[in-house]
């Protein structure tokens, strides 16, 4: 079986505590780490991003430090600030600010200063599903790197056990059928012997053009149905309401 943390974690999670995290901490983080090596290589791809945006209304560039004054370098790490908060501001998915993000988020998972937050029912029943033989995997747009640190450092403890494997969109894009294909043949089973589990209906769409079974998880937070997906779609707003037959 097959499902992704849509509908699992707390709605706005992502959006309401690990966007916001780098947003507010970004200037600190570079301040701290800016001589280490990761963080160095961060910053020379976002200066490469950058010269490439540099065509772009609204464009913050990152110039090199040219000297060691405190002031140049204050300027340079002020310039990294703008351009990743311009750059999130339009909510764009560039390799260097996905890199230093990443990077950020594994920083505050180690630490402690966030931690990865379920809805009640959803570990509870991924424990059921484990003890009746099934394999639960993760499909989500975060990447693979930020799945493990999310439920590594959750809340519920470490829970990176109960999980069989995951993806990204490297894969293929949540709203491309083929991306369900490629899934089945890599964990070795037809893609009608999986349940997909989303809030998102272009994705329960996707899924279903490549013979997945679908059940669309309606939470607090989340996007509204039309009255045509409420009809169209099974529906659950609990893990717990899923009758799964046990693995043979």
């Amino acid at each position: 079986m097959v499902r992704r943390d849509g509908g699992g974690r707390r709605a706005g999670w992502g959006q309401d505590i690990l966007f916001p995290y780098i947003k507010d901490n970004v200037l600190e983080y570079l301040q701290t780490h800016w001589e280490e090596e990761e963080c160095r290589q961060d910053v020379s791809l976002l200066r490469k991003q950058a010269e490439e945006d540099a065509h772009l209304d609204g464009a913050v560039p990152i110039p090199a430090v040219s000297g060691d004054g405190a002031d140049d370098l204050r300027q340079t790490i002020q310039a990294v600030v703008d351009n990743v908060h311009w750059q999130m501001s339009l909510d764009r998915k560039t390799t260097a600010l996905k890199q230093l993000q990443g990077h950020m988020w594994r920083a505050a998972f180690t630490a402690g200063h966030v931690k990865g937050e379920f809805f009640a029912d959803v570990v509870p029943a991924v424990r059921k599903w484990k003890a009746a033989g099934m394999k639960v995997y993760i499909y989500s747009s975060g990447s693979i790197e930020a799945q493990k640190l999310l439920f590594g450092h959750s809340a519920e403890g470490d829970i990176l056990e109960l999980f069989d494997g995951h993806f990204d969109t490297k894969i293929g894009h949540k709203v491309e059928s083929e991306s369900y294909r490629k899934i089945a043949d890599s964990i070795g089973c037809s893609t009608s012997n999986i349940l997909f589990l989303t809030d998102v209906t272009l994705e329960a769409s996707a899924a279903e053009e490549a013979d997945v079974h679908v059940a669309v998880v309606v939470r607090p937070g989340n996007a509204g149905l039309t009255d045509d997906e409420k009809t169209y779609y099974r529906l659950i707003t609990s893990f717990s309401e899923l009758r799964l037959p046990s693995s043979s």
